[in-house]
């Protein structure tokens, strides 16, 4: 499965299950955001195939969703394990970074 664009519904069904998602917390006018952009689609190509989801919530189109995981900037990346928040980043990472917790999800 390729790169999801969640709105609340969907996320809600996806935190449902028992599968670990990293989801990007992003808006359009958001520069750093435009830069994470192409690596967290890398890591949804990567993780192709493989027990995770990788996705994105635009914080303005999903307020809701944001202000639930206290999310106060963009970009914040948030790895969800079991529906529940396992680790948080803010900020711009390197691929490496948002790689590694995708890898300890998965072990």
């Amino acid at each position: 499965m390729a790169l999801i664009h969640f709105n609340t519904q969907g996320f809600d069904k996806a935190l449902a299950s028992d599968t670990p998602m990293l989801v990007d917390f992003w808006a359009t006018w958001c520069g750093p955001c435009q830069m994470l952009g192409p690596v967290i689609e890398q890591l949804a190509e990567e993780y192709e195939g493989k027990d995770v989801l990788v996705g994105k919530v635009d914080v303005d189109e999903s307020p809701e969703l944001a202000a639930r995981y206290g999310v106060m900037s963009v970009p914040t990346v948030i790895l969800f394990q079991n529906g529940e928040e396992k680790d948080r980043k803010v900020g711009v990472m390197p691929f490496e970074v948002y790689d590694e917790l995708l890898d300890g999800a998965l072990s």
